[in-house]
């Protein structure tokens, strides 16, 4: 194994036009390690132009429209992104054990996204679900410094052509981050005293964004599905939860369609 600075002079002296044998013989390596970092180097640079040209803003490919809104909904409700080093991002995705399903899903719509490779990271009830990328700030422009409800997210025009083309992917992603489906149970009282209880499905989404709310009730709007919101007020020192609710029977059953209980 070579050091860092080795590797460096070696790729140095190759770009500046010396032979394998000579900058073999400079940097005390053999011609075969040389080759093997040149070529290397080539196919780094060849993967990394191939890359590009799927990113929206870097290049002029086109995106996997329906991995994509649903991807996007996941990265609204559990998705950041940080920095591995200069110029290098990471998106992440987290997952509750709870759904093997929805991690299988997050997995296999990240890969179509972009072709990077994907990894998971184990943490405590849940898992994160990773891709390393130079692009992932262009793909999701929303990214930025503090909490998503701290700052205001909105859709680009390229964005918003993808989310009108499939609203419902888009919502099946936001569900199955920050909403669930579940049954409603009432109990009521008639006049003669009998006591009747009342069961129903109903979808909840909840987040703390007002724009993030904003993006699944115009989407729900888009599709012509009902709903309501209310606001949970926390303590001063909590943020406040906006809850849609989709309860009607018609809007349901539009939702069971294509979302459906998470897995």
């Amino acid at each position: 194994m070579y050091s860092r600075e080795i590797v460096d002079k070696a790729l140095a002296l190759h770009r500046s036009g010396w032979s394998h044998q000579y900058v073999a013989r400079a940097c005390g390596v053999s011609e075969r390690a040389v080759g093997h970092w040149a070529n290397g180097r080539r196919r780094t640079r060849a993967k990394d132009a191939e890359r590009t040209a799927y990113c929206p803003k870097c290049g002029e490919g086109t995106l996997d429209p329906l991995a994509y809104s649903y991807l996007l909904g996941l990265y609204l409700g559990d998705g950041y992104i940080g920095a591995v080093s200069k110029g290098v991002h990471y998106l992440s995705i987290i997952c509750s054990d709870t759904w093997p399903g929805l991690k299988v899903e997050c997995e296999t719509a990240l890969a179509r996204v972009y072709p990077v490779s994907v990894f998971k990271v184990q943490r405590e009830g849940c898992t994160e679900i990773k891709s390393t990328s130079k692009h992932w700030p262009c793909i999701f422009p929303q990214h930025g410094k503090g909490y998503k409800h701290s700052r205001r997210i909105a859709l680009e025009p390229w964005q918003a052509a993808i989310v009108n083309q499939h609203p419902e992917a888009l919502i099946r992603g936001l569900i199955h981050s920050d909403g669930c489906r579940v049954i409603n149970r009432i109990r009521r009282k008639r006049r003669n005293g009998e006591t009747v209880h009342y069961e129903y499905p109903r979808y909840h989404f909840t987040n703390s964004s007002t724009d993030i709310v904003r993006v699944f009730t115009d989407a729900l709007d888009r599709l012509d599905i009902a709903w309501k919101i209310h606001v949970i007020r926390q303590e001063p020192r909590y943020r406040d939860k906006y809850v849609v609710s989709v309860s009607q029977r018609d809007a349901v059953a539009r939702m069971d369609a294509f979302v459906g209980p998470k897995y």
